[in-house]
């Protein structure tokens, strides 16, 4: 019996002391030393040529990506050939090059078993090539091929010709795809920013025009090469300097974009009428560039309001205390070169459309008439410095971002000192660029969905012009 009573005493004791411990180690009473940060290290060269070369090693696995990038895109399509770098791509992909037809450049890349992509955005090509150690000088040749000789193999040409057409004829297949070009088309009008493919600029385009255009741009002093791996920068100057031997700089393009045109000036509702039960929801201004000097102030700022998950006003008040909508949330494209959209966007059922632009409207006014709490100031600049790291997550990401921040010419600190200039916004600044940004009354508004479930007429509820969108394909 004592023995039974003596190992009863232990066993609570051994529970209290560790209820005292559970209680101590409370994860909100932990301190942590400050997070520190060292920028990663990328090595960078300029050839004699002028190709710009950046490089981090990284020998823990016997591989090798490369990206390259050239100045140019979609931005410089002539109108009639809206599409061109579209097509551009996939025949500098699946075309063959240098002394390989596709089916032997295929072959190669499968035997080695290397990854190839190619694709073009407004202001640029790119190529990534992600191969083994073993195969790096096969590879790199492959790739000075496909930069330097492209085939642009007739037949594949109309292959992916064929594929882009039937991606116009498929394109009023998705509601946001629909919202995102009507918004585009309704701001930027007819500046390519706002141009969308149509079949019959695919089929202007020829054989002829995708040569001009890669000799136009694909010159190596408009040519940057990002490369990580298993490789040290001595032997890979050896190698470029092997696989681009004799090709020469020349005078480069005009990489000036189209001027935009004059933004509109008052509030607009388009509607798309589409016989699905929910509508698509997109909201739409013009934003900013990367050389506005409230970037950081409007990236806290957009937190707060749309870009934050659940942390933001209008997932919280529209899903989370409504439950209007599954997913609501905004962000700024800042363009890299011209000033892009601020966009909020949110589905929600056809019946509740006008009353959540209502609320979306409300809370990008709220902003405006209130300063933020400032909890939600720090939530927000914590969830954005604390995020910071995750822009490095591997050695690729890291020699791109740099290779893209020197491509478009961002200052040269800007990595460095992001998060200072984060944790350096206030109230006042969140107000004062919510006053001078956020246009609530003036917004582009995009309605995809059943026009006659919608709770009233949109523009009698709104005070906007309505505009019906034609969804005919051409």
């Amino acid at each position: 019996m004592r023995l039974k009573f003596c190992f009863l005493f232990l066993l609570a004791l051994t529970a209290c002391s560790a209820q005292v411990q559970t209680q101590a180690n409370r994860p909100d009473s932990l301190n942590f030393p400050d997070l520190e940060f060292e920028f990663p290290q990328v090595a960078h060269l300029t050839l004699a040529n002028g190709i710009e070369v950046y490089l981090r090693e990284d020998h823990d696995l016997p591989l090798v990506e490369v990206t390259a990038m050239v100045g140019g895109g979609s931005v410089f399509d002539p109108p009639d050939m809206t599409g061109l770098s579209d097509l551009f791509v996939e025949g500098l992909q699946t075309g063959g090059a240098g002394a390989y037809s596709s089916e032997q450049l295929e072959e190669n890349l499968d035997n080695m078993a290397a990854d190839l992509a190619v694709s073009s955005s407004d202001y640029a090509y790119t190529i990534n090539m992600s191969m083994r150690r073993q195969d790096l000088e096969q590879g790199a040749a492959i790739l000075a091929d496909i930069l330097r000789e492209p085939g642009f193999d007739p037949q594949r040409i109309e292959v992916a010709r064929q594929g882009l057409i039937e991606g116009v004829r498929r394109r009023n297949d998705d509601p946001g795809a629909i919202a995102g070009r009507t918004l585009s088309q309704t701001i930027y009008k007819n500046h390519p920013l706002g141009r969308v493919p149509k079949k019959n600029t695919l089929e202007n385009i020829q054989r002829e025009d995708l040569l001009r255009l890669h000799q136009t741009y694909f010159q190596p002093n408009n040519l940057s090469l990002a490369v990580s791996g298993d490789i040290d920068l001595e032997v890979l100057k050896v190698l470029l300097g092997q696989i681009f031997e004799g090709w020469e700089a020349s005078e480069l393009p005009n990489l000036e974009p189209p001027a935009l045109p004059e933004m509109p000036q008052n509030g607009g509702i388009s509607i798309a009428d589409k016989d699905i039960p929910q509508t698509t929801i997109m909201l739409g201004q013009p934003g900013i560039d990367k050389n506005n000097p409230d970037v950081m102030t409007l990236k806290v700022a957009n937190f707060i309001l749309g870009g934050g998950g659940f942390n933001s006003r209008m997932m919280r008040e529209i899903r989370s205390n409504q439950g209007l909508a599954y997913s609501v949330y905004s962000y700024f494209q800042i363009g890299r070169v011209l000033p892009e959209l601020f966009i909020a966007k949110c589905e929600t059922k056809c019946g509740s459309t006008l009353e959540v632009v209502g609320m979306m409207r409300a809370e990008m006014q709220a902003m405006i008439d209130l300063p933020v709490s400032d909890k939600e100031l720090t939530t927000a600049k914590e969830s954005l410095i604390n995020s910071f790291v995750f822009a490095f997550t591997n050695s690729h990401s890291i020699v791109t971002r740099q290779q893209r921040l020197d491509f478009y010419a961002y200052p040269v600190d800007y990595m460095q000192t992001y998060r200072q200039k984060i944790a350096a916004v206030t109230t006042e600044d969140v107000q004062r660029v919510a006053k001078q940004y956020l246009r609530p009354d003036q917004l582009q508004i995009v309605l995809v969905g059943r026009k006659n479930e919608f709770e009233q007429d949109p523009g009698a509820a709104l005070g906007m012009p309505v505009e019906n969108v034609d969804l005919g394909l051409e």
